[in-house]
């Protein structure tokens, strides 16, 4: 499997970036918190969409809950 594309959060609206997740079945986003810079995967299995930070899974069935996801976290501007 190739690498996904790294994505630095707030440089794309959520339609953006759940195009990219949807095409590539997974991104990789930076993310920075508390001065440290982390990485969050976003993925799509084809009917799931997930969030997988540092300390927790999140799991999302429907894109307009990844949406919303992606805007509440600021991965998305």
């Amino acid at each position: 499997m190739a690498d996904p594309p790294v994505v630095d959060a707030g440089t794309l609206d959520a339609d953006e970036l759940l195009d990219r997740i949807k095409s590539a079945g997974h991104v990789r986003l930076r993310t920075e918190f508390l001065d440290s810079v982390h990485e969050v995967t976003l993925r799509w299995d084809g009917e799931t969409f997930y969030c997988d930070t540092p300390t927790r899974l999140h799991k999302h069935d429907t894109e307009s809950a990844m949406r919303t996801c992606l805007v509440e976290q600021g991965y998305s501007r």
